[in-house]
């Protein structure tokens, strides 16, 4: 049995639309018009529209342009939006107008039927409540949905993002002071260098993220000016004085953060540099991630055959035919996460760069992959320390014959027998399956008093 239809009307005309859907004309128009891929907009931007036009309701009533019964009427609404009851009613994808107007009208169109409906009215009458010339009143969709954008990103970070990535960053430093006793040898160019502890490899792990961390902070700070009150262009036409102040302060009741109006609304519309900032302080957060964590799979390659100083937590077999394997699965996994995320900054990058005159025609796409590079590198980060980090074990015996096998050690000998007597002894210790003192005593080029004294990787870290 086909569901009943009713028939809404905008500008362009009539439209049939499901009997038991809130939504209006255009959301069903968009609907029609868009099919395209299955990306829809994200609930994190819902939610923030939700607030937006919460706290555009009650900057209105507070402004005199808005009368308070039905500014009431649409706060209530809004409540429902925000704790997402009416989620099902927002059904548009990514790939729509570049402004993201229809998913500004979706909303507008389902409080003013989801009050309607309340009130006993007819939906679509838009009596009492207009979804333009109420809900709508004092933004438009060129302001409302860069402030949503800015909103969600950033309470987002707040709640996830940057939690997770603290986290991390306590239990590297965890690890650090374990291994700090540990004495290894370093490696540059994958080759052999001189020793280090365990504990210095991890320290660079940890500065590594804390500097990302900050990145992230300062990229962040960007995000609390927003472009509400600019309207159409940026002019602030039909927005009554003071709009974006006291919609901010409206605004600030819901989040975590608090939010300004952006100094110039022309630039908030036209362009979304600070959103790029953002997303490429991800993406550095992204390639930092990929080198910490491919050093810790190279150093846990093995168990026999590769470096194996770390171990690696048994989580899951690794294998369908091998019996036994453990596999890296963890880092695979946030390794994928940061190449997406890479990904989605070049798509943010290019969607940033294309704003023509007073208008970035690129906003859904720039929110859904920035709001899916947070969301992916909260959840692997988690993953990732829990499954992985946690339970990573140094083995000592495979680190300590590493160490002493290792023929850079010889570099201690420089300040005292010069570089090229070092060399020789080195290349003596190679060619001969020698170790180090067998080839300095044999090239009769230090004591082995000396020796002992000197190549001690204890005073060589």
């Amino acid at each position: 049995m086909k569901n009943k239809k009713r028939i809404e009307f905008d500008s362009l005309g009539s439209k049939k639309i499901d009997k038991n859907k809130l939504w209006g004309a255009q959301t069903q128009r968009s609907l029609e018009n868009f099919k395209i891929g299955s990306e829809k907009i994200p609930v994190e931007l819902i939610i923030a529209l939700g607030q937006q036009k919460k706290a555009a309701a009650e900057a209105n009533i507070e402004l005199g342009v808005l009368n308070r019964k039905l500014g009431t009427l649409i706060i209530k609404a809004c409540n429902d939006i925000i704790n997402l009851k009416l989620i099902e009613e927002f059904p548009l994808v990514v790939w729509q107008t570049g402004s993201g107007t229809q998913t500004n009208m979706n909303a507008n169109e389902v409080i003013s039927n989801y009050i309607i409906k309340k009130l006993g009215g007819k939906i679509g009458s838009k009596e009492p409540i207009h979804p333009n010339d109420h809900v709508n009143l004092s933004q438009s969709s060129n302001d409302t949905f860069p402030t949503i954008m800015h909103v969600a990103i950033n309470e987002l970070a707040t709640k996830d993002l940057i939690p997770n990535l603290k986290i991390l960053i306590k239990e590297f430093q965890k690890k650090k002071k374990i291994f700090q006793n540990i004495i290894k040898i370093g490696r540059t160019h994958t080759q052999d260098a001189t020793p280090i502890t365990l504990g210095d490899e991890f320290s660079a792990f940890c500065s590594q993220l804390q500097t990302c961390l900050k990145r992230i902070e300062i990229a962040k700070s960007e995000l609390k000016y927003l472009a509400q009150g600019g309207t159409a262009v940026g002019s602030g036409i039909n927005a009554p004085k003071k709009f974006d102040k006291v919609f901010c302060k409206y605004l600030n009741k819901l989040t975590k953060d608090n939010y300004k109006p952006s100094p110039n609304k022309f630039e908030s519309l036209a362009s979304h540099d600070p959103l790029i900032n953002f997303s490429n302080s991800l993406k550095t957060l992204s390639l930092s991630l990929l080198k910490i964590i491919n050093d810790i799979r190279f150093l846990a390659s093995g168990p026999r055959s590769g470096l194996g100083e770390l171990t690696l937590p048994a989580n899951e077999p690794g294998s369908s035919i091998m019996p036994g394997k453990v596999n890296p699965t963890q880092i695979e996994a946030l390794s994928m996460v940061c190449v997406q995320v890479i990904g989605n900054s070049t798509t943010v990058d290019l969607a940033g760069s294309n704003g023509h005159f007073q208008l970035n025609a690129y906003k859904p796409v720039i929110a859904f992959n920035i709001i899916q590079s947070v969301n992916l590198l909260s959840d692997g980060i988690k993953s990732f320390c829990n499954n992985c980090l946690k339970e990573l074990k140094a083995n000592k015996e495979i680190i300590d014959n590493h160490l002493n096998n290792s023929l850079m050690l010889v570099t201690a000998l420089n300040k005292s027998i010069g570089y090229d007597n070092a060399a020789k002894i080195a290349k003596k210790a190679y060619n001969e399956n020698l170790t180090l003192k067998e080839a300095a005593l044999k090239l009769k080029l230090i004591s082995e008093k000396d020796f002992d004294k000197i190549v001690d990787p204890k005073k060589m870290i």
